[in-house]
């Protein structure tokens, strides 16, 4: 079991990511997720605009005393209302929304708002400012063409109630001051227009960052997996060229040791033999590595529970590194069947001997249970992590050891943990030294997790 306890972490995770890997493709304008919210704004922007047009109308008919037509202005309303619902509830079955929805959404707001205002005196209704509104939101939300599509609606809109519309009655109301009432129209309108925009385009931005930034987690998750691919196929190649030097070196070695100029002196058959299991050992790596290649998660998984997992990788551990002091506390509780994972235990294992490059003289290893999720936690009492590590864990070559290609221990630790749909985690304790926490969901680890025949 030291054997397969030494052997290449490399090999075990490049074989899962060949056969875990799946392309990442990127969001197009019909599947953002961040439409969906855009949306929502839109919706909600409908029932301020519905509440703001009650009670607009209201105190323009009660309180001004200018006659309006209450009935279809009320219509106008009803349908927007209704708009509301009916697209509540398509929302709530879907969760990608199309560039060619909102575009949707948008002109049915400007024919809403274009048969209020030809209600209402057409061009000579101070509120027609709120058209920009509707082109601003489209510049934000909608690509290039549907904009424009937009621009062309407003403006076409604008244009028909210079011509047509129904004019309002204000000699009853006795306005003396038919400019003034304009201007002070026009205020409210701009006041209106510039308090909707700053915030609602406010959050629609916001929800456009968060679909950038889940972009470049994206990428940078594809970039990472090809990383890995590029390594396993590396490790396969190199397996194939491998063997047949090695098992040269083994025939002659075994024809040596029945030489009588060997065989008659023990110290060179001693060094024979042990250079016998080296080549045996290589052999056996060589023979894990074009095995996991082809397997999603490397040897063949069998049945075991979370104690027993842990204590067999613990006495391995030990087994291989005689000359450290590895403290190990289990808070696990109650004892729960699982697969055991090859691939889990080179992880948690290259987390180990890295604790123990940096403290060779004790490592700790902590296993607690939150909730339904298996935490580990290896610690050490070396000099701890630089921060540019701490800023970008998980990235390759980031190290400091100071070799060429170094790095790739914790990347490939991040990138196996999160196939697992678990989290890693590194600090620098108070009391010195690193702790490096792995977090995993045990529903991952169960047997119902993992189909048959693998």
């Amino acid at each position: 079991m030291a054997e397969h306890a030494q052997r290449t972490f490399m090999d075990r995770i490049a074989g899962q990511a060949l056969a875990a890997r799946r392309p990442v493709a990127a969001l197009t304008a019909d599947d953002d997720p961040a439409n969906r919210k855009n949306m929502i704004l839109l919706i909600q922007l409908r029932w301020i605009a519905v509440v703001g047009q009650i009670v607009t109308i209201v105190f323009v008919h009660a309180v001004l005393g200018i006659p309006l037509p209450l009935l279809p202005m009320g219509v106008v309303l009803g349908a927007l209302a209704a708009l509301n619902l009916a697209s509540l509830a398509w929302l709530a079955n879907r969760t990608e929304i199309s560039n060619r929805a909102l575009l949707t959404a948008l002109i049915l707001d400007v024919a809403a708002l274009t048969a209020q205002l030809y209600l209402s005196g057409g061009a000579t209704n101070p509120f027609t400012a709120l058209y920009l509104l509707q082109v601003t939101l489209g510049a934000v939300l909608l690509d290039i063409r549907s904009t424009w599509t937009i621009v062309a609606i407003t403006c076409v809109c604008f244009a028909a109630l210079t011509l047509v519309h129904q004019p309002i009655a204000l000699e009853p109301a006795g306005f003396d001051d038919l400019f003034g009432l304009y201007i002070a129209g026009m205020l409210i309108c701009f006041v209106l227009d510039a308090g909707l925009l700053v915030a609602f385009v406010t959050r629609i931005m916001r929800n456009l960052r968060e679909r950038d930034a889940r972009l470049a987690a994206l990428k940078q998750h594809a970039a990472e997996e090809d990383h890995i691919v590029r390594m396993g196929l590396l490790a396969s190649g190199a397996a194939h060229e491998l063997g047949t030097p090695l098992a040269s070196v083994s025939v002659i070695l075994s024809d040596w040791r029945r030489m009588p100029v060997f065989a008659e002196d023990p110290d060179l058959a001693q060094d024979i033999g042990e250079m016998q299991s080296a080549v045996q050992r290589c052999k056996s790596i060589v023979t894990g590595i074009l095995v996991s290649a082809g397997e999603a998660r490397g040897e063949a998984p069998g049945v075991t529970t979370v104690h027993a997992f842990l204590n067999d990788l613990v006495d391995d551990w030990r087994e291989v590194h005689a000359s450290a002091a590895l403290a190990y506390v289990n808070r696990f509780g109650d004892d729960l069947p699982i697969v055991s994972d090859s691939a889990l235990k080179q992880v948690v294992f290259n987390v180990l001997d890295n604790a123990f490059e940096a403290s060779p003289h004790w490592v700790g290893i902590d296993v607690l249970r939150e909730d339904d999720r298996l935490r580990i936690e290896v610690s050490d009492q070396g000099p701890g992590f630089a921060p540019e590590i701490l800023a970008r864990l998980g990235t390759p070559y980031q190290s400091s050891k100071g070799r060429q290609g170094g790095g790739l221990g914790l990347f490939l630790v991040v990138n196996v943990v999160r196939k697992l749909g678990g989290a890693v985690a590194a600090r620098n304790r108070e009391q010195g030294g690193a702790a490096v926490t792995i977090t995993l969901p045990l529903n991952a680890l169960s047997i119902g997790a993992y189909p048959h025949g693998q």
